[in-house]
């Protein structure tokens, strides 16, 4: 089973969310998510002060074995993207959950991060997605 840190939120779509002290998020994509991919080789980010709504694709991460969209776990704007990823998009791989962080938003209302799932329930929806495949 892949790392799911307990104190993080989750998207069905496989994006990990952390709330910072000055109520911004830090959205990147789960070690299981970068595990499915294999090594990332570019990492597009979302333009600044852009407004996204949940659900919409705003990033792209791409490995050697396919593209594929990082989803807005909720309605913000971007405050921060992480320009390291420009040189160095195998972050994600090493440290997802550290160094390997996509974007930061300013939610619209900060008790939406609430309604993504917790580890154990993430944990569950990847091993029911593992017994399917």
């Amino acid at each position: 089973m892949s790392e799911v840190p307990s104190n993080l939120r989750y998207a069905a779509t496989h994006e990990w969310v952390r709330a910072e002290e000055d109520g911004t998020i830090t959205v990147g994509i789960t070690d299981h998510a970068q595990g499915a991919l294999g090594d990332l080789v570019f990492v597009e980010t979302p333009a600044m002060d852009g407004t996204v709504q949940a659900g919409e694709g705003c990033a792209v991460v791409e490995s050697v074995k396919a593209a594929s969209d990082v989803y807005a776990p909720v309605d913000g704007v971007i405050v921060d993207t992480n320009g390291r990823l420009t040189d160095e998009p195998e972050l994600v791989n090493t440290d997802p959950y550290g160094d390997g962080w996509i974007m930061r938003i300013k939610p619209d209302d900060a008790d939406s991060i609430e309604e993504l799932m917790d580890a154990d329930d993430y944990e569950h929806m990847v091993s029911e997605q593992e017994d399917e495949e």
